[in-house]
């Protein structure tokens, strides 16, 4: 594929790193001189030496024609503006990476529809939901966000007593918004069918609102878990995106941050989470917020050392489980031998969002849940392809394939039998990789893929 990575910096470097072991010719934007310098002694690509939000540095790139243009440089106003020049200017498919989370948020404005384009990626936020993976369902293989972030797949077990044993799928008592999308048994990862009766130790996914599937929960796991105590150390957008996911589950959320009028913002926007002014990197105010007591301890300070240290600290206090953010991949190693059950990578995690996006016709993005054989795949629809003809029920999609949710405009919701797709919806589709060249026919394509 031919790629132009605007931005040279730590994460669009990584990501053209990333592109060139996968054999994509890859162009490279910066204006920054000692950046281009290094990143053409380092890498094979194409370098350019200018502002990415000028369209005569973007046509010299290759834009014009580019199958996906990643705008990740350092400043939000410069990635929405050069993956919209990307765009108009014929590039396939273009992303912008955002830091402010405004940009994303949907009651304000919807910037990527206006600015016209494919995705907006948060690192923060991507990071942060890979924490709250690793807090909310620890022994799960899925806890993902998908359709702009509204929508959540968890994967449940079913335990003994649950109200779903021995039933079929379409006589669970479920919520309209509320969808179950696939079944492992036997260690077999299969779409779920209607008719399929459900057994104990069977993992489903649920597709629907974070707030959704908890009210189902108790469906398919009658247990009622305790509430745990989190700690996070550091306010930044990691710590408010995992905060605002948490906050509304089983969870009692404390954010530490050393910044006040940080401390003011976040106590305006958290509504069930616990904000202090306090300095997470201090032993003593570990010690003076009872960081002992919490189950679970996050460090995403936006400093590796920073982290570390305060995980160290955590971990001698006496918290269970200790989470960290580390940047540097030389730290791999250290970090388990000093006490930290689990680190997240920033970008291990864009590394992923990146070649999920290595598509090509209406697919947006291929994904697979928890590594198996099913894909989570995100779908424009055109104009006059055969997924429009009839409503849902009544189309000729192969059997192991789910249409689990459906974005058009600004709204998303998980549809019915009787909905029917348009022109300009997006659709994301669970679909078993056997059946995926047969189910992108429908959406009018050839089925081929990079």
């Amino acid at each position: 594929m031919k790629i132009v990575v605007l931005g040279a910096g730590t994460v669009g470097t990584s990501i053209a790193d990333l592109l060139c072991h996968h054999r994509h010719s890859v162009s490279v934007v910066d204006s920054n001189k000692e950046h281009i310098g290094r990143i053409n002694e380092e890498l094979d690509v194409r370098v350019v030496h200018g502002s990415a939000s000028k369209s005569s540095v973007l046509f010299q790139a290759g834009v014009i024609g580019a199958d996906l243009c990643l705008a990740v440089t350092g400043c939000d106003e410069v990635n929405l503006v050069g993956a919209s020049l990307a765009k108009a200017m014929g590039t396939h498919r273009a992303v912008a990476r955002v830091y402010s989370s405004v940009f994303r948020d949907l009651s304000t404005f919807d910037y990527q529809r206006h600015f016209k384009i494919d995705r907006l990626l948060s690192l923060e936020h991507l990071s942060a939901i890979a924490l709250a993976r690793g807090i909310r369902a620890p022994g799960s293989l899925t806890l993902e966000h998908f359709a702009r972030g509204e929508l959540e797949m968890q994967e449940l077990a079913l335990e003994a007593g649950a109200k779903a044993l021995g039933l079929r799928l379409n006589d669970l008592d479920m919520p309209k918004g509320v969808r179950v999308g696939s079944i492992r048994r036997n260690g077999v990862w299969s779409i779920a069918g209607a008719d399929v009766r459900l057994e104990v130790g069977d993992r489903v996914t649920v597709i629907g609102t974070s707030e959704e599937i908890d009210d189902v929960k108790e469906t398919f796991q009658p247990t009622q878990l305790p509430r745990r105590n989190v700690v996070i150390a550091g306010g930044g957008e990691t710590g408010y995106h995992l905060a605002l996911v948490l906050e509304n589950g089983r969870f009692n959320v404390l954010v530490m941050e050393a910044d006040r009028q940080r401390c003011e913002l976040l106590s305006s926007r958290l509504k069930h989470t616990t904000v202090v002014h306090s300095d997470a990197t201090r032993r003593s105010s570990l010690e003076e917020e009872r960081v002992g007591r919490a189950d679970v301890f996050v460090a995403c300070t936006g400093d590796d050392e920073d982290n570390i240290m305060a995980g160290v600290e955590a971990r001698e206090l006496g918290t269970n489980t200790i989470m960290a953010v580390i940047n540097r991949p030389d730290y791999a190693n250290v970090v388990g031998k000093l006490g930290i059950d689990h680190a997240v990578s920033p970008r291990q995690v864009i590394s992923r969002q990146v070649l999920g996006l290595l598509a090509t016709g209406p697919v947006i993005s291929h994904t697979h849940l928890g590594g198996e054989g099913i894909g989570v795949l995100e779908i424009e629809v055109a104009e006059g392809v055969p997924v429009t003809e009839h409503v849902l029920a009544n189309l000729s999609l192969p059997a192991k394939c789910l249409i689990a949710a459906v974005m058009h405009d600004d709204y998303v919701r998980v549809p019915g039998a009787d909905d029917r797709l348009k022109a300009g919806d997006t659709v994301v589709a669970l679909v078993e990789d056997s059946v995926v060249e047969d189910t992108l026919k429908m959406f009018g394509s050839n089925g081929r893929r990079s």
